[in-house]
């Protein structure tokens, strides 16, 4: 079992690494039934799964996927992932406990599912221990000879280096969302994924629902008219993660005996870094913080980046709407088969370049696609919400999350996820609209595993989870650029402030790069 924390600060070198990763193509054993031909059935039904941030959701997408060949788990930081694999016949104890003693008693279909669940849980604890352990993606990619696919649920800011570095194997590439840290990242990988070929998938697991399939026959069967508005919401980062909040370093700012010294937003964020500087911060041992900065900024160990607040850091996340809209963005952008925006601004909170604003609101306008109107989208979080329509009465919206469409007919209102569609008013009582989307019967993960054997298509393929994740990115680019942009996507380029254009793409830090 290799469980090394040793790399050299630049990582493996480049040459070394395609040289050897071009030998270990040769180690795929899956063929996809597409490939083969009518009637020729694959070398195998299952296919050989590595997992590359296997500790956070990557450990709830390799239980989804614990019914294939786990053959390979690799993560930074084996102090954090391995509990979450160590506690897994304690969760199953809980889990059948809960299940026995449910009150009211479930329904079959939930039976099914949690009996489900606590099987693959089974499944998981028996292949990931015989799976061989990594810390560093290319190491395995360069030694394990029998991976077919590789499930990469790592910070958004790694997510590109290992899904290029792994389809350029062949690999089939799963890869939490969002896609990518950056517009170009964005742009690259799906062109990565028509050179080489390979199947992937985006885990913006709402996508393969029967409620965003609804909701698409809602908007596309004309029930609600034209939509012309559409307002979206989270409220992360609230109580999930800090923003706003200043990187830890010495104090640099004195209050006075006299307290003449206001304690004023600048002096009090001054005092906020001091305290976190100063308090006791000794690195993991399991963790290999190098390998988690990868293509990053040099930046000191601090227990305030990981293993989950990084989401809020600009050097590794990219905010709630990197986080959520992929889960809430996503419907509006396929329901109303919207391309590029012609424009977005981003106001927000104080902003002070570390950490995401505690709040933003994004402004989107789409151009009109033939017949179909332009829309304007408004994106919300931090808590932040749209104005309540006069439809929904004393209703309150969910604060977690949501979309509302407003269209020419009337009002369509679903939860995160696609969850619960429901039409407003007067057509609240109108019929369920013709079914036109066949419906998805796997987990999400399940069907990216159906695709490899070329039994059905991945219903979030990078060909439309890069544009989807560009769309939410522009919000981060907006927000930086401290203006409201100009875009022509089709070149990639900002048109009333080339300047902001370095935005749309990231420096890499010196041995780090996209293969």
């Amino acid at each position: 079992m290799s469980d090394t924390r040793k790399t050299d600060q630049a990582g493996m070198p480049r040459r070394a690494f395609v040289r050897s990763a071009t030998m270990a193509a040769a180690g795929l054993t899956i063929v996809p039934r597409h490939v083969l031909g009518k009637g020729q059935t694959a070398p195998s039904d299952l296919v050989n799964v590595a997992g590359v941030g296997v500790g956070g959701m990557g450990r709830s997408n390799m239980t989804n996927l614990a019914s294939q060949n786990i053959v390979a788990l690799c993560d930074v930081d084996w102090g954090f992932a391995g509990k979450a694999y160590d506690g897994i016949p304690q969760q199953v104890a809980a889990a059948e406990k809960r299940l026995a003693e449910a009150n009211p008693a479930p329904t079959p279909e939930q039976r099914r599912r949690a009996q489900a669940q606590i099987e693959s849980l089974k499944q998981l604890a028996t292949k990931a221990g015989k799976a061989t352990r990594y810390v560093d993606y290319r190491e395995m990619l360069e030694k394990q000879k029998d991976i077919d696919a590789v499930m990469i649920a790592t910070p958004d800011h790694t997510h590109a280096v290992i899904a290029t570095a792994a389809m350029s194997l062949g690999k089939h590439v799963y890869v939490q969302k969002p896609l990518a840290w950056s517009v170009e990242e964005c742009r690259a990988l799906a062109k990565k994924a028509i050179d080489t070929k390979v199947v992937t998938q985006m885990g913006n697991q709402g996508h393969s629902s029967d409620d965003a399939r609804l909701v698409n026959e809602y908007i596309q069967s004309g029930t609600i008219g034209d939509v012309r508005e559409v307002h979206i919401w989270t409220n992360r980062p609230l109580a999930y993660w800090p923003q706003g909040i200043p990187r830890p370093e010495p104090s640099k700012m004195t209050a006075s005996p006299d307290a003449s010294q206001p304690w004023n937003l600048r002096f009090v964020m001054d005092k906020l870094a001091g305290t976190l500087q100063a308090a006791p911060h000794a690195m993991p041992d399991k963790l290999a913080w190098d390998l988690f900065l990868g293509p990053a900024p040099q930046v000191e160990y601090h227990p305030v980046y990981h293993p989950f607040n990084w989401r809020g850091w600009t050097d590794w996340g990219v905010g709630a709407i990197g986080d959520m809209g992929a889960h809430l963005i996503d419907h509006a952008v396929w329901a109303l088969d919207l391309g590029y925006p012609t424009s977005v601004e981003t106001q927000s909170t104080p902003y002070n370049k570390a950490t995401y604003p505690m709040a933003t609101t994004t402004y989107y306008e789409f151009p009109a696609r033939g017949a179909k109107p332009a829309v304007k989208v408004t994106w919300f979080d931090g808590g932040l919400l749209p104005p309540k329509p006069e439809e929904m009465g004393t209703e309150e919206f969910d604060k977690g999350g949501g979309v509302l469409y407003i269209g020419s007919k009337g009002k369509l209102l679903h939860g995160t996820y696609a969850q619960n569609p429901r039409l407003l008013g007067p057509l609240a009582n109108a019929p369920k609209p013709p079914q036109t989307y066949k419906r998805i019967t796997t987990s999400h993960e399940i069907n990216w595993i159906d695709a490899i054997r070329g039994r059905q298509e991945t219903t979030s393929p990078f060909s439309y989870a890069a544009k989807l994740t560009e769309i939410m990115l522009l919000g981060v680019v907006a927000l930086n650029a401290g203006k409201k942009i100009q875009y022509d996507g089709a070149n990639m380029k900002i048109t009333n402030a080339p300047e902001a254009e370095q935005f749309l793409r990231r420096q890499y830090r010196q041995g780090w790069a996209l293969a």
